[in-house]
């Protein structure tokens, strides 16, 4: 597997831990439909959470919070709409973010509510 994804996957599976240990629980990692990808679906209480991790080795081309666009968001919302449709969930959702910069002791960043549902 080629670094950057295999820095990805394991950048996902970092974030995913850490959510558990914040008392989230997952229910699918890489969601895909013809609109996108959602990295992490987890439900925290009665709330169905769409999480989009962002890695990046070092800030020199902007920090990963900054990489998420609003063409990214506008993604990420209809890739969750077809979620929902799909999953016939009827109680709440919200979107967060997960930014992980590596160094010695990999730094994270949990935003909760991170963009709205337009």
């Amino acid at each position: 597997m080629a670094e950057h994804l295999q820095s990805g996957k394991q950048a996902e599976q970092l974030a995913c831990d850490y959510l558990q240990r914040q008392g989230l629980k997952l229910i699918q990692r890489n969601f895909h439909c013809r609109r996108g990808e959602i990295d992490v679906i987890m439900q925290d209480g009665q709330t169905l959470v769409f999480v989009e991790v962002r890695y990046r080795r070092n800030d020199s081309h902007g920090g990963a919070l900054e990489s998420i666009t609003s063409f990214k968001q506008s993604r990420i919302i209809t890739t969750a709409q077809h979620y929902l449709m799909q999953s016939g969930w009827s109680h709440n959702c919200r979107f967060d973010v997960i930014a992980i910069t590596a160094g010695t002791a990999d730094k994270i960043v949990w935003i909760r509510d991170a963009f709205q549902l337009n």
